[in-house]
């Protein structure tokens, strides 16, 4: 079942909520040449580098400012644009989970960052998996936030993937359908003008075609089930306990088979676990990385 193009739908009507303008802070967007396509990318704070992949269909710009803030208190952090999206050229390279990891060694590299941090959200975290396997050498901790190591492993429930196919409606039901499914219930309920400033900021350049791209190649990863044991790093594993779009088993199964993993779940917080627990998400890899 291929629940992420269905999620394509959903994710992209949650865009026409957003204004399409770029960034309020477009003068430190900055460009650099990886491989055939030149990369965006931004720099906050100072110390150990600390890269972020973000995930689907969205650009560097739905980071949470709160924990950029936090996280940049005591490491370099760099975030990006992956292939296509926002400022970042698309290339003429396939799409491809083992291209983005890819693109991510390269900017690590062309940086001369040396050896990084990584935290990949949803299909960053397939993102870092993939360069911790391809370029081990790049790599000092990973933080796997909403991850799994195959789709099919532990899946959403079909009520999930009923309302995630579900295109009636106008867009904005669209993408409020596609909203609803990242928070606990309660919590929407609570948090109106919480939801407000996640996602009525500017995001920048989404291409519903580059979107589509990243449905195929997410589709079409054979996952990294079988090769969990090869990546020797330092794992934080980290998710909301009540995900419903990566059922927190996947974080399970993963802390269990990384070889230096742990696990932190989070009780009420779902996939958008960074947005309703900034401070305790922060705090969290903050101490993670300390050791």
């Amino acid at each position: 079942m291929k629940i992420i193009l269905a999620l394509m739908t959903g994710l992209l009507a949650a865009a026409v909520l957003n204004s399409s303008g770029g960034s309020s802070a477009e003068d430190s967007v900055r460009l650099i040449k990886v491989g055939d396509i030149s990369i965006a990318y931004r720099v906050f704070g100072s110390g150990d580098p600390l890269v972020l992949i973000m995930g689907y269909g969205s650009t560097m710009e739905l980071w949470e400012p709160g924990l950029i803030r936090s996280l940049s208190a005591s490491h370099q952090v760099i975030l990006f644009d992956n292939r296509g999206m926002g400022n970042s050229e698309a290339g003429q390279r396939p799409f491809s989970i083992e291209q983005f990891a890819d693109d991510t060694a390269g900017l690590v590299e062309a940086l001369g960052l040396g050896k990084v941090h990584l935290l990949g959200w949803s299909m960053g975290a397939l993102i870092a998996e993939e360069v911790a396997l391809r370029h081990p050498q790049k790599v000092d901790k990973l933080i796997l936030y909403a991850s799994q190591c195959r789709a099919d492993l532990y899946p959403p429930a079909p009520e999930i993937i009923q309302k995630m196919t579900d295109t009636s409606g106008t867009p904005e039901e669209q993408g409020m359908r596609f909203i609803s499914v990242l928070f606990p219930a309660d919590w929407l309920q609570s948090h109106g003008p919480r939801l407000q400033e996640i996602f009525y900021r500017p995001m920048g350049n989404i291409p519903p075609e580059i979107v589509g791209r990243q449905s195929e190649a997410i589709d079409s990863w054979k996952g990294c089930c079988e090769r969990l044991g090869e990546i020797k790093h330092p794992a934080l594993v980290i998710a909301g306990a009540d995900d419903v779009l990566v059922p927190a088993q996947n974080s399970r199964y993963l802390a269990e088979k990384l070889p230096k993993a742990r696990l932190a779940l989070f009780e009420n917080n779902g996939h958008g676990l960074m947005f309703q627990s900034p401070d305790l998400f922060a705090g969290a890899v903050t101490e993670f990385l300390k050791k």
